[in-house]
């Protein structure tokens, strides 16, 4: 039987993760009006491959081939959802843009699931997201280049999970070095293509560095453990509650004001991820 130290210490690694990452989001955020979206996200993920190629130097210990394909799509996926994301940070509220990504985790509690009453809690979900339509009573415009970006980290997160399952048998802090380094080579040429040399200049550099620590190194790292040991779908669950820790994040780092009715969107996501966590199974 599980020590409770050890059951604790995989969801004390989400949390610690979905604070990294969401504080780095503000941060990142922030630093938009120097390079853009993608040359934030170009610097960020290519300054985190750097160290982390730098401290696992992962080649020592080659991949299998059907494991190497698996990382690079892991790796893929990631790059793709930073990519995305920033970009729908770019155009709407750091809250709203990660309530709508969540649909992408909780497609992977809908497809794996075998209970009534997990479809039940994806349909509070759904009721949220409505929330944030433009057709709901109340709800703010939001721009739809935003919500297309963010839908469409969605899916590339539900990806990352899937394949960060199949990968996290593997030494973890290889696995995410490959990884990062993939998802350099899908970010980074999109990045000097919007922002040229503009990205070398040391203010870039640093609060480059600062985000690549905050959202990537030290949240990926820690996802990776926390895969390692729990199933998939309670994974995705879990970390579905980011949209309440980047609302808060969002407000206290950049001053974003949701309206009463995107909080209220919010709060229903929440209290349906909860509740997919507090009735999954064991396993």
């Amino acid at each position: 039987m599980q020590a409770p130290a050890g059951r604790l210490a995989p969801l004390l690694a989400i949390v610690g993760s979905l604070i990294s990452v969401n504080v780095g989001a503000a941060y990142a955020k922030g630093l938009f009006p120097l390079v853009g979206s993608s040359g934030i996200t170009a610097v960020r993920v290519g300054l985190a491959s750097i160290l982390l190629l730098a401290f696992w130097r992962p080649w020592r210990a080659p991949l299998a081939k059907g494991d190497a394909v698996n990382v690079a799509i892991y790796g893929i996926m990631l790059g793709m959802m930073n990519l995305l994301i920033y970009a729908a940070f770019a155009r709407i509220p750091i809250g709203v843009a990660i309530a709508i990504e969540v649909i992408g985790p909780l497609a992977v509690v809908v497809f794996s699931s075998r209970h009534l009453r997990d479809f039940a809690w994806v349909a509070c979900a759904a009721f949220g997201l409505w929330l944030l339509a433009p057709a709901a009573a109340g709800a703010n415009a939001l721009d739809p280049v935003g919500v297309a970006a963010a839908l469409g980290a969605g899916f590339c997160w539900a990806m990352y999970i899937v394949f960060g399952k199949r990968v996290s048998t593997l030494k973890g802090g290889p696995v995410v070095a490959w990884g990062m380094f993939a998802a350099a080579l899908c970010t980074v040429p999109l990045g000097i293509a919007q922002a040229g040399s503009a990205l070398f200049a040391p203010e870039v550099l640093f609060g480059g560095l600062v985000v690549a620590l905050l959202s990537s190194i030290l949240p990926y790292s820690l996802e990776m453990m926390a895969l390692s040991r729990l199933p998939r779908r309670v994974f995705g669950i879990l970390v579905s509650a980011g949209p309440a820790v980047g609302a808060l994040a969002g407000f206290l780092v950049l001053g974003e004001i949701l309206s009463t009715t995107q909080w209220l969107a919010i709060g229903m996501i929440v209290v349906a991820t909860a509740g997919s966590a507090a009735t999954a199974n064991r396993g």
